[in-house]
């Protein structure tokens, strides 16, 4: 049997192929996704431990196999096997069987790339000034007073001519800013409490070792797009597990990779397939606690960026971890099985129901007994239309599904041209650089004190020789006398009394 909707033709992505009533698959029932309508984007999802990895690998090598590049986030380390070709097993041969596969082991080219040299791969660093301060708020938690605020000193700064560069230019910015209130006048305002809490939450940040995220030289997002002499597609892989304890940073990161590229590709329209695929991984991260301003940049990015010819798919567990605006936009939904053991399981297995279209399965039901590497999946037909749900058995990976030995890993980036461009980082003069000329120039000129002559020892000066009047001998015989004379007067007045009174 073919079910309608899956039957067309041209470039396509395989899945796999549709299981039947009785639990078998049949190979001329095939599960494909059309390369055109890839740009419509996508959403894989699923419970962990479910196949959620396998399918991506399983997507990024049919994709690099048909010319189109793609970018994924490690989380786990388990994708670098993209660059090693597969293992033959029982389980393997087995599958492929019954989806009907000819299944033979296969390598791809692939980049590994890491956050600022964080890891093993060539280094991705990204300027303060095009980070922004949109997504900088996002990732140290500001609220939206506190973005604003942040976007007031990113304005200053650009319009000083003074680069952020890194960490360092931007605290230096903000320090000047508080000690030096009046450079604001005419444009607004940032309180000292304010500047306090932004300077906290960056020294946070930069213990964190964020500090290597920010600096030159940046990373050219167009060096995602390359295909390889052979015409297959480059797959770029970001190393994430030496900062997988910083989600909120990568997921972050990863959102200023797909801004960036949609600032700097051209406008295609429509293509046969798309210039690149890009994989966002654990995207429930990147929308936890977001702002307003946050969650209308992504969902700008994404309804616009189709005509850039990029196709984006977003990887989390249940699809109400994504947005409703954003989700509404995503016409790719590869659902793999969901668990329903609390009351919130459950919850969330009711709205996931809720966002496929109507079907003759009990998806409640049907979720929850999902396989390994099965998926319910609905996508867009060369028209455009959307199709059944139909319940998938996946095809297997031809390239291995362990992470690559670290000298496959090793050699693929010592031959890249990538680690010659982006290997060293470079410091140029910069907003920090250029505060501390400026505050250096303000200081007055000391005037040197004269030195000082070298203390004399002072000499006891002679006493000044004394008169007669104050000799001790003079004082002693005037108070002799002074007795005498006293005891002379009291005898005469006692005398005459005494006389009178005879």
């Amino acid at each position: 049997m073919t079910m309608k909707g899956y039957d067309f033709e041209g470039p396509a992505l395989e899945l796999g192929a549709l299981v039947r009533e009785d639990g078998t698959t049949g190979p001329s029932t095939r599960i494909r996704i059309p390369l055109s309508m890839l740009n419509r984007h996508g959403l894989v999802a699923g419970a962990t431990g479910t196949g959620k990895t396998k399918t991506l690998q399983l997507m990024a090598e049919q994709l690099a196999a048909q010319g189109v590049p793609i970018f994924l986030a490690d989380i786990k380390g388990d994708l670098s096997g993209l660059a090693s070709p597969g293992t033959a097993s029982e389980r393997v041969t087995q599958r492929a069987a019954e989806v009907g596969q000819t299944w033979n082991p296969e390598s791809y080219p692939v980049e590994f790339l890491s956050l600022g040299g964080l890891g093993s791969g060539i280094p991705i660093r990204a300027t303060m000034t095009a980070f922004g301060p949109t997504l900088l708020a996002k990732v140290l938690g500001l609220n939206e007073t506190q973005e604003s605020s942040l976007g007031l000193i990113f304005y200053f700064a650009d319009k000083q001519g003074m680069p952020l560069l890194d960490l360092k230019d931007l605290i230096a910015v903000i320090r000047y800013l508080t000690t030096t209130p009046e450079a604001l006048s005419g444009i607004g305002g940032l309180s000292a409490a304010t500047a306090g809490v932004i300077l906290r939450a960056l020294t946070n940040f930069e213990a964190q070792g964020a500090g290597a995220f920010f600096g030159e030289p940046e990373f050219d997002v167009r060096d995602l797009i390359r295909v390889t002499p052979d015409g297959r597609g480059m797959i770029s892989v970001l190393e994430l597990p030496a900062v997988q304890d910083r989600p909120q940073l990568f997921s972050t990161f990863l959102m200023w990779l797909l801004a960036d590229l949609f600032n700097v590709l051209p406008e295609v329209g429509d293509v046969d397939k798309p210039k690149l695929v890009f994989f966002f991984d654990e995207a429930h991260l990147l929308f936890n606690d977001a702002s307003k301003a946050f969650l209308q940049s992504i969902t700008q990015t994404v309804r616009l960026i189709r005509s850039k010819g990029l196709g984006v798919f977003f990887v989390t567990q249940t699809p109400k971890d994504v947005p409703a605006d954003v989700l509404a936009q995503l016409g790719a939904r590869v659902q793999h099985a969901l668990r329903a053991f609390t009351p919130q399981d459950a919850k969330a297995l009711k709205a996931t129901v809720s966002t496929f279209p109507e079907s003759s399965y009990d998806l409640k039901r049907l979720l929850t007994e999902l396989g390994i590497g099965e998926a319910v999946v609905t996508v867009l037909s060369e028209t455009g239309a959307p199709t059944p749900v139909a319940y998938t058995r996946l095809r297997a990976p031809q390239t291995l599904m362990a992470p690559s030995s670290p000298d496959v890993i090793q050699g693929a980036i010592a031959s890249s041209p990538l680690q010659q461009k982006y290997g060293t980082a470079v410091d140029r003069e910069s907003a920090y650089e250029i505060l501390a000329t400026k505050l250096a120039a303000q200081q007055p000129a000391k005037t040197p004190a004269a030195p000082r002559e070298p203390e004399r020892r002072r000499e006891p000066e002679p006493e000044p020789p004394r008169s007669v009047l104050e000799s001790k001998e003079f004082r002693s015989l005037a108070r002799s006398a002074a007795s005498a004379l006293g005891r002379e007067i009291v005898r005469s007045i006692f005398g005459t009394a005494r006389r009178g009174r005879r």
